[in-house]
């Protein structure tokens, strides 16, 4: 049988031709006439001397810019050349996807369709053709082709195997030819696969790895997944997820695929349907197996999963056979991911699917968010934004958890009459974009779910799983962990055969019921590496049983790795540990030790901190052999030993020497959990982890197979965080501001037409109407006025509503609804206006709750003898904390703003006040309840705790002082704000109840 008759013939048509002249003519304008023009017009462009520093320094004329523009045209030129030179040998030579030349940027891809358009033209396109099939050809082409000087080749469906040529393309095209038209046509149609191997142990192989073993580039994953999806496998099932490979499995790969089998296509479905071909009485021969890429020196310990799959959707692959949990001494190699399936309502999400981020600050409607602005008196977006402190959701719940112990141990030197120094400048704008951010409930989350099911475990006498990983998003917890175990404990829920436990995040309000806070946390190690489309990536540091290497440009290494110790500093899933930071700038570690003092110290060198590193795990050695459990994971679970399993973490921002990295390893590689972890900056041999961070700011976690945003924050945004914590601490109080310039006393006349009412969940009550959708924004929109009474410019306005920036249509537009919700006054006037001063105002007759608290507390001090019905009246109005129940994602303007510090101190001090004055009139309950309603507000001010003791002490009930203690003692474990009693507090505790302590423990 002729070619011809085997294969389809097409002739080159004009359009090619064409195409391929033009190509041609614009390569000679630009490779030859380029150059050819500058010389003509501006000579040589090497100079005729060296030059002086006269000339750098003396003044600029025409003729030096013109120089300098020359020279500038000189350079792209050159890097055009090597565009089409790096372009043409890959055409030529077939050598796969063409090497990226380094910022030709957008230039490369268009040197690349003239130089495959002009190298069309000749024979030695055969050759050509496989060069671009990794790029510019898709990956399911319908048509691989081979082109001679009077025909075409168009061979199959499928993507043909490469040709290696050897000796001159025409002789590798004439050879191919020769092949094809030598067999019968069936032989002709062929196509490569990829068998997927069993497992090894724990090693199990991902599309990642394969991708990167067969052609060259992990990323190349998604055209094997392209390739393969929806096709019925084997075992019956379909690859659905690129996660999710199982072995045996038969992958179709791209043209340019090396190690792998070449199959006749007819047989290709055979092949998916039962993994062999249909019988053949006669042998095939060879099997077409060709040579592998050069393998690396050292093999990975365990293979990656795919960067951009949901991390939901990606567990461990099952071991082939049903195997023992491996001894406490085994270090765990996180398996290939693999996804398991969802309940009907609980999809995950695809990798096509838009990003979901719940947790993100968004506008109400979508059409409100900000787009470029365009006015210039409006604040544009901000470069200056904190986006790092604003994007970690985890480690913002962190900080402000810690900054608000801090600053409640603040509020215990507080005076009568003043409120707490606020923070200003760049502190005030990072705690903004930390407020904005914060994730308090899926911090929480992560913390009890955890602990829960530590304690579960220990009931049932089970030891705690290794998790190497874990996904926090909008709907669940999931924990991926080795071995496999398809028994979780209840609530918890087994998926891919138990190789992830999943968490429903609707169990957070049982949990906070469970009173877990004796548990030891039993993943303390647990740290954020960055999220992707579907929610926030943590890995275990103590996993690894060895050390972490962070390759990657220094500025962000260091970030990621700085980002990591503020986090593992401030979580709320850890009890006690400690963090050596090496090498890291001293102003840097300095407000990381401001932060956390009692979690974090620096030392300037390596060699200081091995002592006590060595040290720290011989005490865990000991103390495993003492308590007789076979891990630390075991030791926690079971509570015994409790000080001996808090970790020790390493965090060394330098590259370690030789002998240092030796000293680390022997450390580090112990063959068994222990309390520590080890992260180290730069290639480091011997690390059992190795993660890369991109200067774009992308995280790849190696054989996790993670590729994520990375967790970064710079250093100038740790010193604005310090900065917090260094006001935080200041003792010396301001005084509480009297009314504000153009306050005017609230009205009583009659009962207001807009009401607004902010000393408790927020509620505002306004005839106009108002579209649910764009309730939220409008809402804030009128707290931030009803907390301004003297006005506010709309610029203003716009920076603390939309901080990130917002176009002046969008602003105005909101204002005007805001204004119509608000409606008008019983003379006919709005109650939302631009003064002369073009500040925008609320009208006289809107009543704020919080205007009328403020002025009933300045008519107590000026009317003595009216005063506790003034403080009655204003406690009155104090419904629960201030702004209660606001959305996530807003308010970040209270950061700067007084009304919190103000309203705070207010309450406590009149609450406080009217206490002592209903106890000297021997009104014992109404001192309880003026206790009760500042506690409604500040329900971790201890001061009113204890008015509450001496005032239910003083009705004579001593059952309802033991109710008040244990009310108090519950408080103690369950907010992250109090986890200590003052000494004055337990001094009282003591006095009244004397055996508090014993029945605590009873």
């Amino acid at each position: 049988m002729s070619p011809r008759d085997a294969v389809g013939i097409r002739r080159r048509s004009a359009g090619e031709i064409l195409a391929g002249l033009g190509a041609l003519v614009a390569l000679s304008a630009l490779v030859v006439g380029v150059p050819c023009a500058l010389l003509l017009a501006f000579g040589s462009p090497l100079p005729e001397r060296m030059p002086t520093l006269e000339d750098l320094t003396g003044r600029i004329g025409p003729s030096a810019i013109i120089t300098v523009l020359v020279t500038l045209v000189w350079l792209a030129w050159l890097q055009l050349v090597v565009c089409v030179l790096v372009e043409v040998h890959a055409g030529i030579r077939g050598v796969g996807v063409p090497v990226r030349v380094p910022l030709a940027g957008g230039l490369q891809p268009l040197v690349h369709r003239l130089v495959l358009a002009a190298l069309l033209l000749f024979t030695t396109a055969s050759a050509v053709m496989p060069a671009f099939s990794g790029r510019d050809m898709p990956s399911t082409a319908p048509v691989a082709a081979v082109q001679t000087d009077h025909f075409q080749l168009v061979a199959a469906t499928t993507p043909l195997a490469r040709a290696e040529p050897s000796g001159t393309a025409e002789e590798g095209a004439r050879a191919l030819a020769e092949s094809v038209a030598a067999e019968p046509t069936e032989k002709t149609q062929t196509t490569k696969i990829y068998r997927v191997q069993p497992p090894q142990g724990r090693h199990h192989e991902s599309l990642w790895e394969i991708a990167e073993r067969c052609l060259g580039e992990g990323r190349r994953y998604k055209e094997i997944y392209e390739l393969n999806k929806g096709r019925v496998q084997p075992d019956g099932s379909k690859l659905t997820y690129a996660s999710l490979i199982r072995p045996g499995w038969i992958l179709e790969m791209p043209a340019d695929a090396v190690g792998v089998q070449v199959v006749p296509v007819e047989d290709l479905e055979e092949y998916f349907r039962y993994g062999h071909p249909k019988p053949d009485p006669e042998p095939r021969g060879q099997d077409g197996r060709e040579t592998p890429r050069q393998a690396p020196e050292e093999a990975p310990p365990a293979p990656s999963a795919p960067p951009s799959q949901p991390p939901a959707a990606q567990t461990p692959e099952p071991p082939a056979e049903q195997t023992p949990a491996p001894p406490a001494e085994q270090a765990p190699q996180p398996p290939a991911a693999q996804a398991p399936q969802r309940p009907a309502e609980q999809a995950p999400a695809r990798p096509d699917e838009p990003a979901q981020q719940p947790h993100a600050h968004r506008l109400e409607p979508a059409d409100e968010g900000p787009p470029p602005v365009t006015g210039l008196s409006l604040p544009s977006i901000d470069l200056g934004w904190p986006h790092g402190l604003a994007a970690a959701s985890l480690l913002a719940a962190g900080v402000l958890t810690a900054l608000g112990r801090r600053r409640r141990e603040q509020m215990w030197h507080r005076g009568f009459g003043t409120m707490i120094a606020r923070p200003e400048g760049e502190a005030a704008r990072a705690e903004e974009a930390l407020r904005v951010g914060q994730d308090p409930e899926g911090a929480q989350l992560l913390d009890l779910s955890l602990r829960q099911l530590s304690r579960a475990l220990a009931d049932r006498g089970r030891t705690l799983p290794t998790v190497y990983g874990v996904h926090l998003g909008a709907e669940s917890l999931d924990l991926w962990v080795a071995p496999a175990d398809p028994n979780p404990p209840e609530p918890w829920r087994a998926f891919d055969d138990g190789q992830v436990w999943r968490l429903s995040a609707d169990t957070l309000p049982a949990l906070r019921e469970a009173a877990l806070g004796d548990v030891l946390a039993p993943y303390p190690g647990l740290v954020s590496i960055g999220t992707n489309a579907n929610g926030r990536i943590l890995v275990d540091l103590e996993a690894a049983q060895g050390l972490i290497a962070v390759r990657g440009p220094e500025e962000t290494r260091r970030a990621a790795l700085a980002a990591i110790a503020l986090e593992l500093a401030t979580n709320r899933w850890s009890d006690h540990m400690r963090i050596t930071l090496v090498g890291f700038d001293p102003d840097l570690a300095r407000n990381l030790a401001e932060i956390a003092p009692d979690r974090i110290r620096t030392v300037a060198s390596l060699q200081e901190a091995l002592p006590e590193l060595e040290g720290r795990s011989e005490e865990v050695r000991q103390a495993l052999a003492a308590s007789g459990a076979d891990s630390v994971l075991t030791g926690r679970c079971r509570g015994v030993f409790g000080e001996a399993w808090m970790p020790h973490y390493l965090i060394m921002a330098d590259q370690p020497t030789d002998a240092e990295t030796a000293r680390l390893v022997a450390l580090a590689r112990t063959g068994r959990r222990m309390a520590s972890g080890y992260l180290v900056a730069g290639e480091v041999p011997g690390a059992t982890w190795t993660w890369d961070v991109t200067a774009d700011g992308r995280l790849h976690a190696g054989v996790l197979g993670f590729d994520v945003q990375a967790q970064l924050v710079r250093p100038e945004h740790y010193q604005a965080v310090a900065d917090l914590f260094r006001t935080a601490s200041r003792t010396q109080g301001a005084p509480l501001p009297g009314p504000a310039d153009g306050e005017q006393p609230p009205s009583f006349d009659h009962r207001p037409e807009v009401d607004i009412r902010l000393l408790g969940p927020i509620e505002v009550d306004a005839p106009g109407p108002m579209d649910e959708s764009r309730r939220a924004l409008c809402t804030e929109v009128l707290v931030y006025l009803a907390t301004h009474p003297g006005g506010v410019h709309p610029t203003v306005l716009s920076g603390a509503i939309w901080p990130r920036g917002v176009s002046a249509g969008v602003r105005d537009a909101c204002i005007a609804r805001v204004s119509d919700w608000l409606g008008r006054d019983s003379r006919g006037r709005p109650n939302l206006y631009y003064d002369e001063r073009g500040r925008i105002r609320l009208g006289s007759e809107v009543r704020v709750d919080w205007s009328v608290f403020r002025w009933l507390v300045w008519r107590s001090a000026a009317e003595p003898a009216s005063e506790t019905a003034y403080l009655s009246y204003a406690l009155d109005l104090v419904r629960g904390p201030l702004l209660a129940d606001r959305p996530r994602g807003r308010y970040g303007w209270l950061a700067a703003d007084q009304l919190e510090y103000e309203a705070t101190a207010r309450v406590i001090d009149v609450a406080h006040r009217l206490a002592v004055l209903r106890l000297e009139e021997g009104d014992a309950h109404g001192a309880v309840n003026a206790a009760r309603a500042g506690l409604r507000m500040v329900p971790d001010d201890e001061g009113l705790w204890r008015d509450l003791l001496r005032a239910t002490h003083a009705t004579g009930d001593a059952t309802q002082v033991q109710v008040v203690v244990d009310e108090l003692r519950r408080r103690l474990g369950r907010d992250p704000l109090m986890d200590h009693l003052q000494p004055e507090t337990e001094a009282l505790i003591e006095e009244l109840v004397p055996h508090w302590r014993q029945v605590a423990h009873r």
